[in-house]
């Protein structure tokens, strides 16, 4: 819990680089990368070297982050604090447009879930791994990562010191609550892969390495950066 609190405190409270994340103009769309990825396939750390090649004022909130800013009033506070006063609206507006009436029978946890997510998009120069950011921002550059299932379960036997039932049992533990989770609250699946600009599937051929240099190499032409 500590390391998380640590990693919130790092990208989401850097008061000497909050001026970089305010919006001039309530429409105007700032860069945003979107990864979705399956367990084992190197998405979180494909994520971090992303934000390490882009360089400042990147930064990634994966969904433990994500998470712990919607549970927690006060971290939520602090984020919208990094959004000038203006755009707060039109956050509201990205939530309404999406969702619609269905908004309303949604959970508090969901609604809030959203409202956080909505607000990093915002900000720009973001990049959310997990928690279905790609249905909600159009413009953002959107990845899947993959990986065949033999090389997740390597990696997770490697990187977690599972055994490979522990291993197996993981993986499909967070396939079902991830596909749950998406059907849920988006109504997608999130193995289509016209959902996305970018499937990559890692492995023995491409590495974490390649995957994050391919989406760098997008992104700056994307955003033209």
């Amino acid at each position: 819990m500590r390391r998380i609190f640590q990693l919130i405190d790092k990208n989401v409270f850097s008061n000497r680089l909050s001026h970089l994340f305010k919006k001039k103009e309530p429409q105007k769309e700032l860069p945003l990368i979107i990864i979705s990825r399956e367990m084992g396939s190197g998405g979180r750390p494909i994520a971090y070297l992303v934000e390490k090649k882009l360089g400042t004022p990147w930064k990634v909130f994966h969904g433990e982050i994500v998470d712990q800013i919607a549970k927690e009033t006060r971290l939520e506070k602090k984020l919208i604090k990094e959004v000038d006063e203006t755009n707060i609206p039109f956050i509201d507006e990205i939530v309404s447009d999406f969702f619609g009436r269905r908004y309303l029978n949604l959970n508090s946890y969901y609604k809030n879930l959203v409202k956080v997510l909505s607000t990093i998009g915002n900000r720009g120069y973001a990049i959310i791994v997990g928690r279905g950011g790609e249905y909600l921002f159009p413009h953002a550059l959107k990845v899947r990562i993959i990986c065949e299932m033999e090389q997740r379960i390597l990696w997770e036997m490697e990187f977690e010191k599972l055994t490979r039932q522990q291993a197996i049992n993981r993986i499909e533990k967070s396939d079902r609550e991830r596909d749950d989770f998406i059907q849920t609250l988006f109504h997608h699946d999130p193995r289509k892969a016209h959902h996305y600009d970018l499937v990559i599937r890692t492995g023995q051929k491409l590495s974490i390495e390649d995957a994050a240099e391919t989406i760098v190499f997008v992104a700056k032409r994307r955003f033209k950066i």
